[in-house]
Protein backbone atom coordinates (compact mmCIF):
# COMPACT_ATOMS: atom_id res chain seq x y z
CA UNK A 1 0.00 0.00 0.00
CA UNK A 2 1.42 3.72 -1.05
CA UNK A 3 0.25 6.44 1.74
CA UNK A 4 1.08 10.00 1.12
CA UNK A 5 1.11 11.85 4.44
CA UNK A 6 0.39 15.48 4.42
CA UNK A 7 1.08 18.44 7.01
CA UNK A 8 3.82 15.86 8.03
CA UNK A 9 5.82 17.49 10.90
CA UNK A 10 9.39 15.76 11.49
CA UNK A 11 8.60 13.89 14.26
CA UNK A 12 5.75 12.29 12.79
CA UNK A 13 7.37 11.09 9.80
CA UNK A 14 10.79 9.58 11.91
CA UNK A 15 8.01 8.14 14.33
CA UNK A 16 6.16 6.83 12.02
CA UNK A 17 8.74 5.50 9.39
CA UNK A 18 10.42 3.66 12.34
CA UNK A 19 6.92 1.62 13.30
CA UNK A 20 5.52 1.53 9.60
CA UNK A 21 4.40 -1.71 8.50
CA UNK A 22 6.95 -3.12 5.83
CA UNK A 23 4.09 -3.50 3.23
CA UNK A 24 3.67 0.15 3.55
CA UNK A 25 5.64 1.70 1.18
CA UNK A 26 5.60 6.05 2.50
CA UNK A 27 5.44 9.47 1.74
CA UNK A 28 5.54 12.72 3.69
CA UNK A 29 5.33 16.38 2.49
CA UNK A 30 4.48 19.30 5.51
CA UNK A 31 2.41 20.96 2.81
CA UNK A 32 -1.87 21.07 3.75
CA UNK A 33 -3.76 19.28 1.23
CA UNK A 34 -6.02 21.66 -0.10
CA UNK A 35 -7.24 22.75 -3.77
CA UNK A 36 -4.31 25.19 -4.44
CA UNK A 37 -2.05 22.90 -3.01
CA UNK A 38 1.03 21.78 -5.87
CA UNK A 39 0.67 18.40 -5.26
CA UNK A 40 3.94 16.46 -6.47
CA UNK A 41 2.80 14.43 -9.57
CA UNK A 42 4.85 11.11 -7.66
CA UNK A 43 1.99 10.80 -5.30
CA UNK A 44 -1.33 10.71 -6.84
CA UNK A 45 -1.63 7.46 -7.42
CA UNK A 46 -1.14 6.67 -3.62
CA UNK A 47 -3.60 4.16 -2.04
CA UNK A 48 -4.33 6.06 1.36
CA UNK A 49 -3.44 9.78 2.30
CA UNK A 50 -3.06 10.93 5.66
CA UNK A 51 -3.64 14.25 6.80
CA UNK A 52 -4.17 16.58 9.56
CA UNK A 53 -6.91 19.63 9.83
CA UNK A 54 -4.90 21.83 8.23
CA UNK A 55 -6.17 20.13 5.16
CA UNK A 56 -9.19 20.04 3.46
CA UNK A 57 -10.81 17.34 1.11
CA UNK A 58 -13.36 17.72 -0.94
CA UNK A 59 -13.90 16.33 -3.97
CA UNK A 60 -11.73 18.78 -5.93
CA UNK A 61 -9.29 17.54 -3.89
CA UNK A 62 -10.09 13.62 -3.77
CA UNK A 63 -10.78 13.41 -7.20
CA UNK A 64 -7.09 14.12 -8.17
CA UNK A 65 -5.61 10.78 -6.85
CA UNK A 66 -6.93 7.96 -9.04
CA UNK A 67 -6.39 4.80 -6.84
CA UNK A 68 -7.86 6.40 -3.41
CA UNK A 69 -8.93 3.34 -0.80
CA UNK A 70 -8.34 5.09 2.62
CA UNK A 71 -8.36 8.31 4.34
CA UNK A 72 -6.13 8.29 7.48
CA UNK A 73 -7.47 11.17 9.73
CA UNK A 74 -4.69 12.24 11.84
CA UNK A 75 -7.37 13.96 13.72
CA UNK A 76 -11.12 13.04 15.99
CA UNK A 77 -13.33 15.09 13.33
CA UNK A 78 -13.88 14.37 10.09
CA UNK A 79 -15.65 17.53 9.07
CA UNK A 80 -13.28 18.76 6.31
CA UNK A 81 -13.45 15.89 4.20
CA UNK A 82 -16.08 15.53 1.58
CA UNK A 83 -17.66 12.70 3.24
CA UNK A 84 -20.48 11.69 0.09
CA UNK A 85 -18.20 11.88 -2.01
CA UNK A 86 -15.85 9.55 -0.25
CA UNK A 87 -19.02 6.96 0.04
CA UNK A 88 -19.81 7.66 -3.34
CA UNK A 89 -16.36 5.91 -4.61
CA UNK A 90 -15.68 3.36 -1.50
CA UNK A 91 -13.26 5.24 0.25
CA UNK A 92 -12.57 3.85 3.58
CA UNK A 93 -12.12 6.30 6.42
CA UNK A 94 -10.21 6.00 9.51
CA UNK A 95 -9.85 8.99 12.60
CA UNK A 96 -8.29 9.13 15.55
CA UNK A 97 -10.67 9.28 18.49
CA UNK A 98 -10.35 9.89 22.17
CA UNK A 99 -6.33 10.40 21.75
CA UNK A 100 -6.51 13.99 23.68
CA UNK A 101 -9.92 13.85 25.69
CA UNK A 102 -8.40 15.32 28.75
CA UNK A 103 -6.06 17.34 26.63
CA UNK A 104 -8.10 19.65 25.20
CA UNK A 105 -10.16 19.49 28.28
CA UNK A 106 -7.16 21.05 29.94
CA UNK A 107 -6.84 23.91 27.41
CA UNK A 108 -10.20 25.01 27.80
CA UNK A 109 -9.23 26.20 31.05
CA UNK A 110 -5.39 27.09 30.34
CA UNK A 111 -7.29 29.58 27.87
CA UNK A 112 -9.76 30.81 30.07
CA UNK A 113 -7.60 31.88 32.88
CA UNK A 114 -5.21 33.16 30.55
CA UNK A 115 -7.68 35.21 29.08
CA UNK A 116 -10.19 36.41 32.23
CA UNK A 117 -6.53 36.77 34.17
CA UNK A 118 -5.13 38.59 31.52
CA UNK A 119 -2.01 37.14 31.77
CA UNK A 120 -0.35 37.68 28.26
CA UNK A 121 -1.06 41.51 28.55
CA UNK A 122 0.66 41.85 32.38
CA UNK A 123 3.82 39.24 31.00
CA UNK A 124 3.75 41.75 28.09
CA UNK A 125 3.50 44.52 30.16
CA UNK A 126 6.12 43.48 32.81
CA UNK A 127 8.70 42.58 30.13
CA UNK A 128 8.38 46.08 28.69
CA UNK A 129 9.54 47.46 32.43
CA UNK A 130 5.47 48.26 33.24
CA UNK A 131 3.93 46.73 36.75
CA UNK A 132 0.28 48.53 36.35
CA UNK A 133 -2.00 46.53 38.65
CA UNK A 134 -5.11 48.06 38.03
CA UNK A 135 -5.33 47.59 34.32
CA UNK A 136 -4.60 43.77 34.51
CA UNK A 137 -7.41 42.87 36.98
CA UNK A 138 -9.32 39.74 36.32
CA UNK A 139 -11.96 38.06 37.51
CA UNK A 140 -12.08 34.80 39.01
CA UNK A 141 -13.93 31.25 37.99
CA UNK A 142 -15.46 30.22 41.37
CA UNK A 143 -19.02 30.38 41.69
CA UNK A 144 -19.82 31.14 38.35
CA UNK A 145 -22.40 29.01 36.07
CA UNK A 146 -20.14 27.14 33.17
CA UNK A 147 -22.49 25.88 30.45
CA UNK A 148 -21.11 22.71 28.97
CA UNK A 149 -21.87 22.70 25.36
CA UNK A 150 -21.43 19.17 24.28
CA UNK A 151 -20.48 16.57 26.52
CA UNK A 152 -19.19 13.63 25.04
CA UNK A 153 -15.35 12.73 25.91
CA UNK A 154 -14.05 15.98 25.74
CA UNK A 155 -16.79 18.14 27.59
CA UNK A 156 -17.80 15.07 30.33
CA UNK A 157 -13.89 16.15 30.76
CA UNK A 158 -14.54 19.86 30.95
CA UNK A 159 -17.60 19.06 33.48
CA UNK A 160 -14.93 17.18 36.10
CA UNK A 161 -12.15 19.83 35.80
CA UNK A 162 -15.10 23.05 36.44
CA UNK A 163 -16.34 21.03 39.39
CA UNK A 164 -12.80 21.15 40.70
CA UNK A 165 -12.74 24.89 40.48
CA UNK A 166 -16.01 24.70 42.38
CA UNK A 167 -18.50 26.28 39.72
CA UNK A 168 -22.03 25.69 39.11
CA UNK A 169 -22.03 23.57 36.00
CA UNK A 170 -24.85 22.75 33.39
CA UNK A 171 -24.73 21.46 30.24
CA UNK A 172 -26.81 20.78 27.02
CA UNK A 173 -26.23 17.70 24.87
CA UNK A 174 -28.47 15.15 22.87
CA UNK A 175 -27.11 12.57 24.75
CA UNK A 176 -27.18 12.71 28.58
CA UNK A 177 -23.85 10.68 29.82
CA UNK A 178 -22.01 13.01 32.55
CA UNK A 179 -22.56 13.70 36.31
CA UNK A 180 -24.30 17.39 35.34
CA UNK A 181 -27.45 18.88 35.66
CA UNK A 182 -29.01 19.19 31.88
CA UNK A 183 -30.94 22.31 30.04
CA UNK A 184 -31.89 23.07 27.19
CA UNK A 185 -29.63 25.12 25.18
CA UNK A 186 -31.73 27.87 25.59
CA UNK A 187 -31.84 27.79 29.18
CA UNK A 188 -28.02 27.25 29.04
CA UNK A 189 -27.28 30.96 27.03
CA UNK A 190 -29.87 32.51 29.43
CA UNK A 191 -27.70 31.03 32.77
CA UNK A 192 -24.45 30.52 32.30
CA UNK A 193 -21.57 33.02 32.98
CA UNK A 194 -19.15 30.91 31.03
CA UNK A 195 -19.97 28.57 27.87
CA UNK A 196 -17.50 26.09 26.95
CA UNK A 197 -18.27 24.91 23.29
CA UNK A 198 -17.40 21.20 22.62
CA UNK A 199 -19.24 19.71 20.56
CA UNK A 200 -18.49 18.02 16.96
CA UNK A 201 -19.67 20.22 13.33
CA UNK A 202 -22.69 18.63 11.84
CA UNK A 203 -25.33 19.89 9.95
CA UNK A 204 -26.93 20.44 13.38
CA UNK A 205 -23.98 22.06 14.84
CA UNK A 206 -23.43 24.57 11.94
CA UNK A 207 -23.92 28.20 13.17
CA UNK A 208 -25.47 26.53 16.19
CA UNK A 209 -24.28 29.74 17.86
CA UNK A 210 -26.01 32.09 15.33
CA UNK A 211 -27.03 36.04 15.72
CA UNK A 212 -29.94 35.15 17.43
CA UNK A 213 -28.77 33.19 19.62
CA UNK A 214 -25.35 34.89 20.80
CA UNK A 215 -28.04 37.87 20.71
CA UNK A 216 -29.67 35.59 23.81
CA UNK A 217 -26.75 34.53 25.78
CA UNK A 218 -26.23 36.47 28.98
CA UNK A 219 -24.89 39.75 29.21
CA UNK A 220 -21.43 39.56 29.77
CA UNK A 221 -20.93 35.77 29.39
CA UNK A 222 -17.35 34.06 28.18
CA UNK A 223 -17.12 31.92 25.69
CA UNK A 224 -14.63 29.27 25.12
CA UNK A 225 -14.47 27.34 21.71
CA UNK A 226 -12.06 24.33 21.38
CA UNK A 227 -14.54 22.16 18.99
CA UNK A 228 -15.28 24.29 15.04
CA UNK A 229 -14.91 27.55 14.21
CA UNK A 230 -18.37 26.90 11.90
CA UNK A 231 -20.10 26.36 15.38
CA UNK A 232 -20.05 29.97 15.89
CA UNK A 233 -20.85 33.00 13.17
CA UNK A 234 -17.95 34.32 13.31
CA UNK A 235 -19.44 37.95 12.25
CA UNK A 236 -22.13 38.03 14.96
CA UNK A 237 -19.55 37.26 17.82
CA UNK A 238 -17.99 40.14 16.40
CA UNK A 239 -20.96 42.01 16.91
CA UNK A 240 -22.00 40.72 20.21
CA UNK A 241 -18.18 41.31 21.38
CA UNK A 242 -18.60 45.09 20.23
CA UNK A 243 -21.91 45.36 22.01
CA UNK A 244 -20.27 44.09 25.28
CA UNK A 245 -22.55 41.42 25.25
CA UNK A 246 -19.69 39.26 25.85
CA UNK A 247 -17.00 40.23 27.41
CA UNK A 248 -14.38 37.70 26.87
CA UNK A 249 -13.54 34.82 24.13
CA UNK A 250 -10.80 32.35 23.74
CA UNK A 251 -11.35 30.75 20.59
CA UNK A 252 -8.63 27.75 19.43
CA UNK A 253 -10.84 27.52 16.39
CA UNK A 254 -12.06 29.58 13.61
CA UNK A 255 -14.40 29.19 10.85
CA UNK A 256 -12.61 28.36 7.14
CA UNK A 257 -9.36 27.88 9.41
CA UNK A 258 -8.05 25.96 6.26
CA UNK A 259 -6.92 29.78 4.87
CA UNK A 260 -4.25 30.10 7.61
CA UNK A 261 -1.96 27.17 5.92
CA UNK A 262 -3.00 27.78 2.68
CA UNK A 263 -0.17 29.77 0.71
CA UNK A 264 -1.01 29.90 -2.78
CA UNK A 265 2.22 30.69 -5.00
CA UNK A 266 -0.29 32.23 -7.86
CA UNK A 267 -3.20 34.72 -7.08
CA UNK A 268 -5.19 32.32 -9.23
CA UNK A 269 -4.53 30.22 -6.06
CA UNK A 270 -6.98 32.73 -4.59
CA UNK A 271 -10.14 31.99 -7.16
CA UNK A 272 -11.63 29.25 -5.62
CA UNK A 273 -11.91 30.91 -1.70
CA UNK A 274 -15.75 31.37 -1.20
CA UNK A 275 -16.43 35.27 -0.19
CA UNK A 276 -17.90 33.99 3.17
CA UNK A 277 -14.78 33.25 3.97
CA UNK A 278 -12.96 35.69 3.18
CA UNK A 279 -15.49 37.85 4.97
CA UNK A 280 -14.73 35.36 8.12
CA UNK A 281 -11.04 35.75 7.73
CA UNK A 282 -11.29 39.40 7.78
CA UNK A 283 -13.44 39.86 10.62
CA UNK A 284 -10.92 36.63 12.37
CA UNK A 285 -8.36 39.31 12.03
CA UNK A 286 -9.75 42.13 13.75
CA UNK A 287 -10.96 39.81 16.52
CA UNK A 288 -6.97 38.58 16.86
CA UNK A 289 -6.72 42.38 17.67
CA UNK A 290 -8.68 42.60 20.65
CA UNK A 291 -7.48 42.41 24.32
CA UNK A 292 -10.35 40.69 25.25
CA UNK A 293 -10.07 37.96 22.66
CA UNK A 294 -7.77 35.12 22.93
CA UNK A 295 -6.82 33.18 19.31
CA UNK A 296 -4.88 30.28 18.86
CA UNK A 297 -4.02 28.23 15.92
CA UNK A 298 -5.90 25.40 16.95
CA UNK A 299 -3.37 23.86 19.04
CA UNK A 300 -5.87 22.52 22.30
CA UNK A 301 -4.84 18.97 21.32
CA UNK A 302 -1.29 19.77 21.08
CA UNK A 303 0.94 18.02 23.81
CA UNK A 304 3.76 15.64 23.75
CA UNK A 305 0.95 12.49 24.94
CA UNK A 306 -1.80 13.38 22.90
CA UNK A 307 0.30 13.38 20.05
CA UNK A 308 1.66 9.91 20.07
CA UNK A 309 -1.62 8.82 20.86
CA UNK A 310 -2.46 10.03 17.22
CA UNK A 311 0.40 8.18 15.51
CA UNK A 312 -0.04 5.39 17.36
CA UNK A 313 -3.80 5.40 16.67
CA UNK A 314 -2.72 5.89 13.19
CA UNK A 315 -0.41 3.20 12.69
CA UNK A 316 -3.51 0.84 14.41
CA UNK A 317 -5.22 1.92 11.42
CA UNK A 318 -2.69 1.72 8.99
CA UNK A 319 -2.34 -2.01 10.21
CA UNK A 320 -6.46 -2.43 10.28
CA UNK A 321 -6.86 -1.45 6.32
CA UNK A 322 -4.24 -4.00 5.22
CA UNK A 323 -6.49 -6.34 6.86
CA UNK A 324 -9.64 -4.58 6.08
CA UNK A 325 -12.53 -5.26 7.82
CA UNK A 326 -15.82 -3.93 8.16
CA UNK A 327 -16.47 -3.54 11.70
CA UNK A 328 -13.03 -2.21 12.29
CA UNK A 329 -13.62 0.25 15.01
CA UNK A 330 -11.63 3.47 14.50
CA UNK A 331 -13.42 3.81 11.14
CA UNK A 332 -15.30 6.26 10.11
CA UNK A 333 -19.14 4.64 8.72
CA UNK A 334 -20.53 6.60 5.73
Amino acid sequence: MKIIFFDALPHEEIFLRKHMPKEIEAEFVSISLHPAAEIPEKVLDSDAVSVFTPSLLNKEVLEKFSNLQFIFLRSVGFSHVDLHYAKEKNIRIFNCPNYGDYTVAEYVFASLLALVRKVPQSNNALRMGNILLDKYMGIELFSKTMGVVGTGAIGSKVVKIAKGFSMDVIAYDIKKNADVEYVSLDELCQRADVISINSPLTADTLHMFDRNRINSLKKGVIIVNTARGEIIDTSALYDAILEKRVAYAALDVLECEDLLWQKPSTASGFSGIKDACLKNFLVANRLLKMDNVLITPHTAYDTKEATKRILEITLENINSALNFDAGAKNQVLI
